[in-house]
């Protein structure tokens, strides 16, 4: 029988974690994830699970790519600011094919910013960040209990593909709490003999390396990413839809944001407008045909809804390619909108269409 557990955001991931069969986390203290670090401090070391707090967030990327090539189950979290310092280890990590689940729960920028919850690392995290042409996985909760889920969701992602999986979350969603079920989890069975386990009799060397100086061979590499990468779009893609049968205006958002917009879809809907919700999950592969499909059952204008400037946006008008208009409404400083507020835009697209 599953337990049912009152957590933190934070603390709900590093649970799951562990269940996930975590083999060993590299972190540096940053808020608002700090929570993640202390967890695993507390009971990896009593698990007999590797913990170390670097002392940098380089170092931990770095300590990452090292015992990811090792075939362990490794992580690391941070927020903002520290992932940027990850990003050349990220790319690093991406090419030489090396399995791994990173966090960032982010934080309002740019620069060292506030401590308060943000999604102005989107293009961060789904168009690279690092240098070269690279992907990563990219996981959006909109709660604990997904907070929960997918630390092994993302394990298996990484190692079925053998890359970097992102839970891309915010400073709400690390510091809330809520009621958490750990459900019983089915660990993919990858095949690890890529990982540098030490040479024997019977096999060659393994080699794993991001350095490939002459070109003919680097341009292979990089085909061979590109390949898998449409094989991830192809087999990876989730999304969730609310009340889009019959809806005029859609919303896109994820995360926080969704959980507001969901809220706010209700509102309009006592009103008599015609709104609905589709939620991102996966940032990237991002839901670019689901949203193109929705044009073909009516939809007439998508609001995207973020803790940012307008990022995904950029995405959605992707998806949309001109047939419909596409608005943005966003707070950033770490204000979160109230679902009113986002009513009050749908309208204002209701009354422009």
């Amino acid at each position: 029988m599953s337990e049912k557990l009152l957590m933190k955001g934070n603390e709900a991931l590093a649970e799951a974690s562990i269940r996930a069969g975590i083999d060993a986390y590299f972190g540096y203290p940053i808020t608002p994830q700090s929570e993640i670090l202390e967890y695993f401090s507390k009971w990896l070391p009593r698990k007999g699970i590797a913990f170390v707090q670097a002392e940098s967030e380089v170092a931990s990327i770095n300590m990452v790519y090292g015992a990811g090539g090792c075939g362990k189950r490794v992580m690391t979290s941070t927020s903002s600011p520290g992932f940027s310092l990850m990003m050349e280890g990220v790319s690093y990590i991406a090419c030489a094919e090396i399995p791994c689940v990173l966090v960032n729960v982010q934080r309002g920028g740019p620069g060292l910013g506030t401590i308060q919850p943000s999604q102005g690392d989107y293009f961060q995290a789904t168009k690279g960040g690092g240098h070269g042409d690279y992907r990563m996985i990219v996981l959006a909760p909109n709660s604990v209990q997904e907070m929960a889920d997918f630390p092994g969701l993302g394990f298996n992602l990484a190692e079925k593909y053998r890359m970097p999986v992102l839970i891309l979350a915010d400073g709400a969603l690390g510091q809330m709490m809520e009621k958490v079920e750990f459900k019983e989890y089915k660990r993919w069975e990858a095949d690890m003999s890529w990982a540098t386990t030490g040479k024997t009799p019977d096999r060659e060397a393994n080699i794993i390396t991001s350095l490939f100086i002459e070109p003919e061979v680097m341009e292979q590499v990089n085909l061979k990413l590109q390949a898998k990468y449409k094989k991830i779009e192809r087999e990876v893609l989730e999304y969730e839809e609310y009340h889009t049968d019959d809806a005029e205006i859609v919303i896109v958002s994820y995360g926080i944001s969704s959980r507001l917009s969901k809220k706010a879809v209700d509102l309009a809907r006592e009103q008599g407008i015609k709104a609905g919700l589709l939620r991102p999950i996966t940032l990237w592969p991002f839901p670019t045909k689901p949203i193109s499909d929705l044009i073909e059952k009516g939809a007439k204008g998508f609001l995207s809804i973020e803790l940012s400037a307008g990022q995904m946006i950029e995405d959605v008008r992707l998806a949309s390619n001109g047939r419909v208009p596409v608005k943005h409404y966003g707070k950033m400083g770490g204000i979160i909108p109230a679902p009113e507020e986002i009513v009050d835009e749908i309208k204002k697209m209701m009354e422009e269409k």
